[in-house]
């Protein structure tokens, strides 16, 4: 498969799977995360899914364009490690989605941070939440859901939390 082919497949996993999310938590209230902001494609997508659900953002620093950068009290800079549990305290077990778009390239990397990261997510997440990650993730209260139908297992990463 080209890199071309293969970045398709894992952007048209990405959409199946975020809206997917966001179909899941429509009638329940609750905030939304997106952890990796990268150039803002996803952010912007979830925002037209769901424009009236508080939505915050967690990355290193800001490289999106400039339309796909959300309000600054919307937005979490810094070690992933370190905002999210800045953000315990600023939205409590409020969250019902989260996006785990991390990878950085490297499988194990990716992995790794994925297992340091996943219980400060977990902290963030009311029952009843969906995760989408690009990494999989292994913890008591997160269970692999089905992924819709067209997308590849192992290319993308569906959990129910509670």
């Amino acid at each position: 498969m080209s890199r071309l082919d293969s970045a398709i497949r894992r952007l048209q996993a990405q959409k199946l799977s975020l809206e997917w999310a966001a179909s899941a938590i429509q009638d329940h209230s609750g905030n939304a995360i997106e952890l990796g902001l990268g150039n803002g494609r996803t952010f912007d997508h979830l925002r037209s899914l769901m424009p009236d659900r508080p939505f915050y953002v967690f990355d290193r620093q800001i490289a999106a364009h400039p339309d796909c950068i959300p309000a600054k009290d919307r937005l979490f800079l810094g070690d992933f490690r370190d905002s999210l549990v800045a953000a315990r305290q600023a939205l409590g077990r409020t969250v019902l989605l989260a996006h785990l778009d991390i990878g950085t390239g490297e499988k194990e990397a990716s992995i790794a941070l994925a297992a340091q990261i996943a219980p400060l997510v977990d902290a963030l997440l009311a029952d009843g939440a969906v995760v989408v990650s690009d990494q999989p993730v292994s913890l008591p209260r997160w269970t692999a859901t089905a992924l819709p139908e067209g997308i590849k297992p192992g290319r993308i990463h569906l959990y129910r939390v509670g």
